[in-house]
């Protein structure tokens, strides 16, 4: 039995978490001293298990970076709440393979439990489908396969039996502040990312609804297009609502790529900016951006059931499938055979916080946001540089080699962690607030950092 190295494992971790409010966020250790204490010639014999467990610890703790600190604040990266990381440490220890009903029915029903919990929590239609996927990257990747397979359908074209070649031409419509998911997505579904159309986005960054309907003129074609809720330097999300009139008219799936955004749904001052995007076709988005779940966590809709199962599902003689009156193979909603259980975070990250918890911490983020706003844009020579809708905060220090210099010292003084990025032509520092545990405090304590950083710079 392993119930010693387990405790060992237990005792690190009520350490780990006492000291991360305090702890500097940036890694103490750089690749050479991690490779030195992690590297090393496989072990010709056998290592004792809690030996194996401290050195790893030990050897891995200075390579760390605080993402679940309250003052992490870089790549729209949440912590983990604690009943998600009690049902992730659940989860490891069950280790079910979550694939079939037959294989784990508890792991089944929690995912449709969990789904259908999302879909009254983000506004979208009950009877959409879904299917938990690693991150936003296959969320959206899975919506376009389900897009592809329905418009292709329609064009009397069958993609799952003979592919694209000889397919009917595909139009993939984006706006040019899309996220590179979506691209990416596009080169995994054998469209290529260099024949997406590309529409004028405006100064926040959102896709332009006169643009696109230019572009998509009187139709005719099978027309996928991708909006975006919630742009990853920005935060600000596309008309939606008036990009599906546009798109549904000439017969087009519109497909809403919402990692972190979508959660503004939850939240009644912020819901607005979404307006319309129950009238989507597919949706994609990760919990753990703002649910604060664990990784592996990203959740993609489509309005068509059928269009989804029929670009997902598999089926082999040696596996036990459900009966789809009555239970839930998830291998039919997603691009994975064997799959970590992931629906058992989700589930009781949703349940310990309720739908007014979520409320509350979507709105605290937002809030934070506008904090920090306020400080660093009282600030001489410091100009935030977006409307601040969201958790997004952009911010450039007089030039650009200033920007870039004050965002390396902030990262390097360890009391906030937080990244850079280009923004309409200008380095800026890029802020995101996305962690449950983020005080008024811990906003503070950070906009001193930042702005002391820029100064010595």
């Amino acid at each position: 039995m392993i119930r010693g190295e387990l405790h060992d494992v237990v005792r690190y971790a009520d350490n780990f978490l006492d000291r991360l409010p305090e702890r500097p966020v940036h890694p103490a250790a750089g690749v050479d001293t991690l490779r030195k204490a992690l590297g090393g010639s496989l072990p010709d014999a056998p290592t004792p298990v809690a030996e194996v467990v401290r050195d790893l610890m030990d050897a891995a703790e200075p390579g760390i970076l605080a993402t679940t600190s309250p003052r992490f604040f870089g790549f729209v990266i949440g912590g983990a709440t604690p009943a998600a990381i009690a049902a992730d440490w659940l989860t490891t220890l069950w280790d079910q393979n979550a694939g079939l009903y037959a294989a784990s029915p508890a792991a089944a029903v929690v995912e449709e439990v969990a789904g259908s919990w999302l879909k009254e929590l983000l506004g979208l239609p009950p009877d959409a489908s879904f299917g938990f996927v690693t991150g936003g990257q296959m969320a959206n990747f899975t919506c376009l396969a389900a897009a592809r397979h329905d418009i292709l359908r329609r064009a009397d074209w069958d993609v799952q039996r003979h592919g694209l070649q000889g397919a009917p031409k595909v139009r993939i419509v984006v706006g040019e502040e899309r996220h590179s998911t979506i691209d990416r997505a596009l080169r995994y579904l054998g469209f290529g990312d260099a024949t997406a159309e590309v529409v004028a986005s405006d100064k926040q960054g959102r896709l332009r609804a006169d643009e696109l309907r230019r572009a998509l003129g009187s139709g005719g074609e099978p027309t996928i297009v991708c909006a975006q809720a919630g742009n990853v330097n920005s935060g600000a999300c596309d008309p939606i609502g008036e990009i599906c009139d546009i798109a549904h008219d000439v017969g087009a799936w519109v497909h809403v790529d919402g990692a972190f955004g979508l959660w503004a749904a939850a939240s009644p001052r912020h819901a607005h900016l979404l307006a319309g995007h129950e009238r989507a076709n597919s949706w994609a988005t990760d919990a753990h951006k703002w649910l604060n779940v664990p990784y592996d966590s990203g959740i993609a809709f489509c309005s068509d059931a059928a269009a989804h199962r029929a670009a997902m599902e598999v089926h082999a003689s040696y596996l036990i499938h459900a009966d789809p009156g009555a239970e839930r193979d998830e291998i039919d909603w997603n691009p994975e055979f064997s799959r970590r259980a992931r629906g058992f975070a989700t589930y009781a990250a949703l349940r310990a916080l309720g739908k007014n918890g979520v409320t509350e911490l979507i709105e605290r983020c937002c809030d934070h946001a506008t904090r920090f706003a306020e400080l660093l844009g009282d600030e001489p020579h410091v100009e935030v540089v977006n409307d601040v809708v969201l958790n997004q905060v952009l911010v450039h220090f007089g030039d650009d080699e200033t920007t870039r210099r004050t965002v390396a010292r902030v990262q390097q003084d360890g009391t906030c962690w937080l990244s850079g990025s280009s923004w309409k032509g200008r380095a800026v520092m890029r802020i995101s607030v996305s962690n449950w545990a983020t005080t008024e405090r811990d906003v503070e304590r950070s906009a001193a950092s930042i702005i002391a950083a820029a100064r010595a710079v």
